[in-house]
């Protein structure tokens, strides 16, 4: 014991802690690199939205050539026989159908990648109400009852929040 709180309490609220740690961390790291695999893909490469066309580095455009409303995704593509005459085409594209770029209709914050950490972040924060709940079940000393219910409520509070965004 622990100022009249059993060890068992205090590993079961650091786990809890831990476990909402972690789910954020998820979240943060998904959203981090989904925004540098962006990058990455569109290095280069200058978007002129009221041309709705890209500009790739060597000066050459990719246009729209395909709506993927199923999906939500937009196809640009420069002409292959552009692309095919280009020096830059081998750090560029291996394809003989000229570059392509695939622009999401949806942002971050409501595509399926973002779903589906969402989802894990939200597990995790249910477990870690679980247990909490799980614990103030069975433990009835006041300091453990405070420390517990001190954890369950923004825990709660936080799955509450996820679920009613996924």
């Amino acid at each position: 014991m622990v100022r009249g709180i059993s060890v068992e309490v205090l590993l079961a609220a650091s786990y809890a802690a831990f476990l909402v740690l972690v789910a954020a961390g998820l979240e943060a790291l998904a959203r981090n690199s989904h925004r540098r695999a962006e990058q990455f893909q569109l290095a280069g490469f200058r978007y002129r939205p009221e041309l709705d066309l890209w500009d790739c580095p060597a000066g050459h455009q990719l246009t729209r050539s395909e709506t993927d409303h199923q999906r939500r995704i937009v196809r640009y593509r420069a002409p292959s026989p552009i692309c095919n005459r280009c020096p830059a085409k081998p750090s560029c594209t291996d394809s003989s159908e000229g570059r392509q770029i695939e622009q999401h209709l949806e942002s971050w914050f409501s595509s399926e990648i973002r779903r589906f950490h969402r989802g894990l972040s939200l597990a995790l924060l249910l477990l870690a109400a679980s247990l909490l709940a799980v614990e103030t079940v069975r433990h009835h000393r006041r300091s453990e009852l405070i420390t517990l219910s001190g954890l369950l409520a923004p825990i709660s509070v936080m799955a509450v929040k996820r679920f009613s965004r996924s």
